[in-house]
């Protein structure tokens, strides 16, 4: 089996192409059966997926990969569960191939119709996340897209395990396996041919930390979803409720690190830092806190260097620093926002809405968590990144954003 996916990006893309032409095509009752089939796989072959997890573990602590990006890597009964339970979900959502966009009569007679169609051939460059591959997948199929998958080497043993659960379902309703596809070669030059295959893949969507962001964005001629890097602020206002901001700050950072959405930089107005650091560094005791000079004085904790502010840790780690008010935390983040998510903590209107108003970011909460950041949580279910570009799509990319449109014109012989 392994055989069938080592072809060169070449053949992939023209593959991709036929399955992309067969899923135009197709009805969304087919495609809602080949979801049904692929969760269904998923159950059926949980003990290999597991099995296969288990030596991409072992690699992963050999290799010394840190305890945040293991908890991406890790697969478990309860996680399958989830996968197999958003590919459902997944299915139920309302088929958005076909969907009129706009469109009416013209003065010339011409009836005109605007629909949504397909984006095509979607190819995906992710890291250390195996639930990614049934994701990204799912979403692929219900939006009649034909995907390319390259994950990366440290979860290539899972990879393989559900794509190939996922391909055999695919095939068992009448599409081609090859509406989806796993680059088994992990090396960097098969990353580059990915992102270099204009002419057969139509967008490219990155998905993991910055520097593999940042190395499509720089590298890609095909055109580029730029997602995911995630330096995401919490800006304590002097009228911060001091209660709320200590639960919003350590859900933020401690629920679950690893992932985009988390807190990695808290800045703290000084007319409430001394009052407001103490019980922080209690609540995070298990935090290492880089701070810059004032937090020092007042907490201790690491010195925070420069590049500690523009730092995705993805771990138990949070810089802090302290601000003299609200055009100063509103200048950090312009400087080091990867524009996610951020967050302002205040019962202050006024400052709430300059936040609101002035702050570029897919997501900006006031008093919430940066942790809702989510596609599920946003009711666009499952989602294939967090775009943080503005070009076509921003924020969580759920089923409509993996559409473009067509114009459908209807005449009766009119020429111009």
């Amino acid at each position: 089996m392994m055989g069938d996916f080592a072809m060169t990006i070449q053949e992939m893309g023209l593959r991709a192409q036929a399955a992309s032409r067969a899923l135009m095509v197709s009805s969304g009752a087919v495609r809602n059966a080949a979801l049904e089939a692929m969760a269904e796989a998923l159950a059926a072959n949980e003990a290999k997926i597991l099995a296969a997890n288990v030596l991409d573990l072992a690699n992963a602590r050999d290799n010394n990969m840190s305890e945040s990006l293991q908890d991406r890597l890790r697969l478990t009964p309860e996680r399958i569960a989830g996968m197999r339970q958003g590919i459902l979900e997944i299915k139920g959502a309302a088929d958005p191939i076909g969907v009129v966009l706009g469109g009416g009569v013209l003065q010339n007679g011409l009836r005109m119709e605007q629909v949504s169609v397909p984006l095509g051939v979607i190819g995906m460059i992710y890291e250390a996340r195996p639930n990614v591959t049934a994701d990204a997948s799912a979403l692929c199929l219900k939006s009649a897209n034909a995907l390319i998958l390259r994950g990366g080497k440290e979860a290539i043993h899972s990879n393989t395990a559900v794509a190939w659960a996922l391909r055999d379902a695919i095939a068992s309703v009448g599409l081609p396996a090859d509406c989806v596809q796993l680059v088994e070669d992990t090396s960097r030059e098969s990353a580059t041919a990915l992102m270099r295959a204009n002419g057969l893949v139509d967008v490219l969507i990155p998905r993991g930390g910055a520097g593999l962001i940042k190395a499509v964005v720089e590298n890609a001629t095909v055109p580029v979803i730029e997602t995911g890097a995630g330096v995401c602020h919490t800006y304590v206002d002097a009228r911060a409720e001091i209660a709320m901001a200590l639960d919003i700050v350590e859900n933020a950072k401690v629920s679950r690190p690893s992932v985009c959405n988390a807190l990695e930089t808290l800045l703290v107005h000084a007319d409430i830092a001394a009052e407001f650091l103490p019980k922080l560094a209690e609540r995070l005791a298990g935090v290492e806190l880089r701070c810059d000079e004032t937090a020092l004085r007042i907490i201790g904790g690491t010195p925070a260097a420069e590049e500690d502010w523009a730092a995705e840790y993805g771990e138990l780690i949070l810089a802090v620093k302290v601000v003299q008010g609200l055009d100063e935390a509103l200048e950090h983040i312009s400087r080091y926002s990867t524009k996610h998510s951020e967050c302002i903590v205040t019962n202050d209107y006024a400052a709430a809405q300059r936040f609101l108003n002035e702050v570029d970011a897919a997501a900006v909460y006031v008093n919430a968590s940066t942790r809702f950041t989510d596609g599920g949580v946003f009711g666009l279910g499952a989602e294939i990144g967090i775009a943080t570009q503005k070009l076509h799509a921003r924020g969580p990319l759920g089923l409509r954003h993996l559409t473009s449109g067509k114009y459908l014109i209807y005449g009766s012989g009119q020429i111009r």
